[in-house]
């Protein structure tokens, strides 16, 4: 069981990706940008942070930037979650850090996979 921070404005998208990791045997703490994410982040230490792309604050991009920056959060695996499907997008989320991209909409099981092999 992990401990993950999932980050989204939209309510719903919050709701549901936390029903999938809860219904999969892992706790959730929320944020609804990325300002908030890094707070979270910073204050709770998560295993994984699953992100929006697209965030008004602070979107997904910076936040992993933020992220990365910092000593304590550098080594927080980070899985993006996003509406963006172009290779570019993917590409450039990569090299910021995200070590699996998202496209929406996705399954529980896309998102149960995805979990597994960032954090095993």
């Amino acid at each position: 069981m992990a401990n993950i921070l999932v980050v989204d404005d939209m309510q719903a998208e919050l709701e549901l990706i936390c029903q999938y990791l809860t219904k999969a045997g892992h706790e959730t703490v929320t944020a609804v940008n990325g300002e908030e994410a890094l707070h979270q982040a910073q204050t709770t230490r998560p295993d994984l942070i699953i992100t929006d792309w697209m965030m008004p604050v602070m979107g997904g991009l910076d936040l992993v930037r933020q992220l990365k920056k910092q000593p304590e959060t550098a080594g927080i695996p980070i899985i993006a979650c996003t509406a963006k499907n172009r290779e570019v997008d993917r590409m450039w989320a990569m090299k910021q850090g995200v070590k699996v991209y998202l496209t929406k909409p996705y399954t529980a099981e896309e998102l149960a996979a995805a979990v597994q092999t960032v954090i095993g």
